[in-house]
Formats: structure tokens, C-alpha cells, sequence
């Protein structure tokens, strides 16, 4: 989703360095690896294992490339030892779940098809969603409900999850679809009532917010000075996240604002480029799923700006 556009907020240099955080199934990864000549190089990251098996089998082959089992939270530990010392001419979020991800049934990212309530990125490791559904409190529950889906019924929907399980654990994706439907009340718009429920439930299990909070800092501190950041989120929250992300490293340390003698530490990091990005209409025709996507772009400042 918005290849064109993101290939052009990267600026890629011929011989530049740089991070696909998110591959998903490698569209943006196959792009910049055309753009750049012998001596650029990218590295990519998923925590999924299948999609970095479709990296290897895909892209493997091209010296250029490199693939790493990771989510892009560990971005600062995985890309400092492969950078040796150099620093990155641009950072890539695709941010969110993958179509091949909700198209596939077993992952239960999606109540379109029937399946097991994993809704796990990384499915080596950590707690599915029908484990953390049997055993979450009612408040926590019913909190994660209202910050991460603002569902308006969050208390009623994490009460009838408590009494449910009390009777049988919920285990697909059905089920939890229809006990969310069953309780969500009349809801506005054309969007099924367990939507929000869905979002939330994804986003709480992985926490996705809070890698994307130390995956932006890490970025900003690997970037050489014109690097870019470009990331394309699909979500309110995200994309508030990334907003404020970069308007606060563009603004500097706001008590020293007026002062004529602004020390380095205080200093703008980045400056912002262009306005906010959404897909064409051609996109989103062809594409439904990208009607959501926004992109942003900011650019690492000069070190000599910077502590």
C-alpha cells in the first residue's frame, strides 16, 4: 500500500542503507532492492516466521539483502550489528496486519473465515488470544475493549466474555464474533459489530502500540543526518503515535522555545516532510483495505543539531 508514494518519502540514495521494519510479503522490500545499485544494501524484518521464509525464499538470494526473525521493537539490537558502525539512510513501518495474515484462517486475525483465536504476530512465542481471553480480568478486559477499539460497550462485552468462559472457554473466531455481535448493541456504519473487538484484542496481545513507541525512538537514534523516517499506519492510535513522535522531535525541547542560545541536546532532531499521505482513489478501489492508510514522513536533522 502506497508503494509509489513510500519509495519517494524514502529518497533512496543509489548506495544508501536501509530497514524495512514490517516486510509483510516483501512488496516494499522487492521495490527498493530494485532502486538501489552493488553497494546499497536493506535488511528486513518480521516477527512472523512466515513471512520471513518468504523473504529467504524471494529475496535471499541477492547479496544486497538481508532477513532477520524480528519484530521491528528490536530494531535498535538487530540493525546496529549488521550497520557496524555505519547509520541508516531511511527506516520503513508498514504498520498493522498483513493480508496474507487476516486472509489465513489459522492465524485468527479475522471472524471472515473460522479459525482458531491465535491473533499472534510472532506465532513462536507468548499467549494466544483464547489463552489470554480465559484467563484476562473483566476490567483489564473491558479497558483494552475501550482504549485500543473505542467500543462503546466495552463493560457489557467484557462481562458476557467473563460469563461465557465460565461455561466454555472460547476458542475460534466465531465464537467470539457472535458472542461480540450478540452484545455490541445497534452500531453505526456498515462495519461488523466485532470489528473494534477484533483490533483491540490484536493490539493489546501484541503489544503493538507500545513497540511502535520504542521502535520510532531506536529508528531516529540509527539514522544518519538525511535520513528518513516514512511510516504508514492504519489506525487512529498509531497514527497519533507517530504524529506526535515526530512534531515533538521537530519542535526540539520546548522550554528553551524564544531563547536565543539553544543548547545541542534541545534542538530539533528531525523536520517533517510534506503533509500527511492517503492512497488515490485508483488505490482503494483496487484495494479496500488501504482506505485507512495515512503516511508520514520526517527527516533525521544535522548532528550538529543534535546532543
Amino acid at each position: 500500500m502506497l508503494l509509489r508514494e513510500a519509495l519517494e518519502g524514502l529518497a533512496l540514495r543509489d548506495d544508501g542503507w536501509y530497514v524495512d521494519a514490517t516486510y509483510g510479503r516483501g512488496g516494499h522490500s522487492a521495490e527498493i532492492l530494485a532502486r538501489l545499485g552493488a553497494q546499497g544494501r536493506l535488511l528486513a524484518l518480521d516477527k512472523d516466521p512466515e513471512a520471513v521464509a518468504d523473504g529467504e525464499e524471494r529475496l535471499a538470494g541477492d547479496a544486497r539483502f538481508a532477513i532477520r526473525h524480528a519484530g521491528f521493537e528490536d530494531l535498535r539490537d538487530v540493525a546496529a550489528p549488521w550497520l557496524d558502525g555505519r547509520r541508516l539512510d531511511g527506516v520503513l513501518f508498514d504498520l498493522g496486519v498483513s493480508s496474507p495474515q487476516l486472509d489465513r484462517a489459522a492465524r485468527g486475525f479475522s471472524f471472515a473465515h473460522d479459525g482458531p483465536l491465535d491473533m499472534r504476530m510472532n506465532t513462536t512465542r507468548g499467549a494466544t488470544a483464547a489463552e489470554w481471553l480465559a484467563s484476562v480480568s473483566q476490567t483489564e478486559l473491558a479497558d483494552v475493549l475501550f482504549r485500543y477499539g473505542e467500543e462503546p460497550r466495552a463493560r457489557q462485552i467484557a462481562a458476557a466474555v467473563v460469563r461465557r468462559r465460565e461455561i466454555a472457554p472460547l476458542a475460534t473466531t466465531h465464537e467470539l464474533a457472535e458472542l461480540v455481535a450478540a452484545h455490541a448493541g445497534r452500531q453505526k456504519g456498515r462495519i461488523h459489530p466485532a470489528t473494534r473487538a477484533f483490533q483491540a484484542i490484536r493490539i493489546a496481545l501484541n503489544d503493538e502500540l507500545g513497540a511502535l513507541e520504542r521502535a520510532l525512538a531506536d529508528s531516529l537514534d540509527l539514522l544518519a543526518a538525511g535520513g528518513r523516517l516514512v511510516v504508514i499506519s492504519f489506525h487512529s492510535l498509531e497514527d497519533r503515535i507517530v504524529k506526535r513522535f515526530m512534531a515533538r522531535e521537530a519542535r526540539g525541547d520546548e522550554a528553551y522555545a524564544g531563547l536565543p542560545n539553544i543548547p545541542p541536546h534541545a534542538r530539533p532532531r528531525m523536520k517533517l516532510v510534506g503533509r500527511l499521505v492517503r492512497p488515490g482513489d485508483d488505490e482503494t478501489i483496487q484495494n479496500p483495505r488501504a482506505r485507512s492508510a495515512r503516511m508520514r514522513i520526517a527527516e533525521r536533522e544535522p548532528f550538529e543539531h543534535a546532543a
